[in-house]
């Protein structure tokens, strides 16, 4: 993959979260299927796993689905392949939008949308909960496609936010019953 370009750092998106739960909870439920169908993707969907296979050369494949009755049928594939899988402590994965299939393709709703992000995943102990910091910055993008996911950093923030809320939500359930075991 030395031919891969990635946009400056500058593009890079970068988010830190606090999750009051352990690392080794954090890590296991930001890769099964079977959690990520609770807490992945924007807050107004819900999300049906088709794969989850957390190694390197794996995929995560699934459907957004919105909640709003009046979108029903406008489903959203997405697809991250992953690249680096250290548990509990690190994932690296290139996510993107989809078909049904698993093949990448551009979003639609927005054609200047980079293809491929390229997502580093960090997760420390601290004070007995969990720091999470995220670093995404486009691969193989256009000079254009750089600046679209630069300008949308204050949406993408916004959308990460929600999605973490319903994840601390979710979290807290695990921690608070028998399933800080599963």
């Amino acid at each position: 993959m030395s031919s891969e370009q990635t946009c400056g750092d500058d593009v890079a998106l970068v988010m830190q979260r606090t999750f009051a739960a352990p690392r080794e909870l954090v890590f296991r439920t930001m890769v099964e299927g079977e959690h990520l169908a609770h807490w992945w993707g924007p807050r107004e969907c819900t999300v049906t796993v088709a794969r989850a296979e957390a190694r390197p050369g794996g995929v995560f494949h699934y459907c957004m689905h919105p909640r709003d009755a009046a979108a029903a049928g406008m489903d959203v594939w997405g697809r991250f392949d992953y690249r680096d899988v250290e548990a509990p402590a690190r994932l690296v994965f290139v996510n993107g939008f989809a078909d049904e299939a698993g093949n990448r393709i551009r979003y639609p709703l927005l054609p200047m949308w980079p293809l491929e992000v390229l997502n580093t995943v960090t997760l420390e102990e601290r004070d007995g909960g969990t720091v999470m910091t995220l670093h995404s910055v486009p691969v193989n993008a256009t000079p254009a496609e750089c600046a679209v996911f630069q300008a949308s950093h204050a949406s993408m923030q916004g959308g990460f936010a929600g999605m973490y809320d319903v994840y601390d939500q979710y979290l807290a359930g695990l921690a608070g019953g028998a399933g800080a075991q599963a």
